[in-house]
């Protein structure tokens, strides 16, 4: 199995560099300078799961010296996708077949679009990692990756799929109901992120603050319809579960776009917010909560830098 990691992130270096301590062959296919980075220094990973160091890690920054590929995972931020699908094309004309673990939904219809159903595998991923000098920096145990078939024609392919990723260490769950846990992480964390980021807040001060919390819990009302409008029912205990999670998570835990706003990074704003908008209306759902959270948050889209 050849495997393709595009982007070599928080996300997809720490999966990759867990897949190629497991024996598995990985090529990174990564920009310039983050390519004469990985070059100089190789690939480190600090991890509360254990440190891994890749000190000549298979790098790449054109796609068309990958000879062969039958996977590709795909890691980068949703802002970035359309620099990516010329690469892609490259590598499906080779037989690949692609996993995103970004965040979002659209992005499925589209990569459908350009490629055909069969090559899209529904995928998603929880962990806490951060890019800190080129040193990928995971401070959670959380280290999973989700996936399964969207069409009936992949079951054989991702059950093939499983034995490697079960070898890594990493946390791998092959699911019969991926489109479901795909909204349902879809689901939360636009309004997770919509509300921390656009209130600068940690989830305790959310939390003790009711009208904060009803915010929330509203934001997951309207995603909770969303999901249903789009034939993905996520269940009565939903929006219950978000207060639950806001409840169980430290009091100074927030989202990942919370942490980009801090640091003056673009946001995933489109990804999110936007993206359930827009799917909204094309069913004539009006998400009122979310447009608010969008509204505030568009001045930020594209960072301080």
């Amino acid at each position: 199995m050849n495997i393709t990691v595009i982007g070599a992130g928080a996300v997809g270096g720490y999966f990759g560099s867990r897949l190629h301590d497991a024996g598995v062959n990985v090529t990174f296919l990564v920009r310039e300078r983050r390519f004469n980075q990985l070059k100089e220094e190789g690939l480190t990973v600090e991890s509360i799961n254990g440190d891994t160091y890749i000190k000549e890690p298979n790098i790449v920054s054109d796609v068309t010296k990958i000879e062969a590929c039958d996977l590709v995972i795909l890691s980068v931020k949703g802002y970035h996708m359309d620099g990516i699908y010329p690469q892609l094309k490259v590598l499906v004309k080779k037989g690949a077949k692609i996993l995103p673990l970004l965040n979002g939904m659209e992005h499925y219809e589209l990569l459908k679009e350009r490629f055909g159903e069969e090559s899209v595998i529904g995928g998603l991923c929880y962990i806490v990692t951060t890019l800190d000098n080129g040193r990928i920096v995971h401070t959670s145990k959380l280290h999973d990756i989700v996936y399964g078939p969207l069409v009936e024609e992949q079951a054989t392919f991702c059950e093939e799929l499983l034995p490697l990723f079960e070898k890594a260490n990493m946390n791998v769950t092959l699911s019969k109901s991926i489109l479901n846990e795909i909204w349902s992480k879809y689901a939360y964390i636009t309004a997770f992120s919509g509300i921390t980021t656009s209130s600068r807040l940690e989830i305790g001060m959310i939390r003790d603050t009711p009208e904060a919390l009803e915010l929330f819990k509203e934001l997951g009302k309207e995603m909770y319809q969303l999901a249903k409008a789009y034939g993905v029912d996520l269940g009565d205990s939903l929006v219950q579960s978000f207060e639950d999670r806001a409840h169980q998570f430290p009091r100074n835990a927030t989202s990942s776009m919370h942490q980009d706003l801090r640091k003056g990074l673009p946001l995933e704003l489109e990804s999110l917010q936007g993206g359930a908008i827009r799917m909204g209306e094309a069913k004539g759902i009006h998400l009122d909560k979310v447009k608010v959270i969008y509204a505030l948050l568009k001045p930020f889209e594209h960072g301080r830098n």
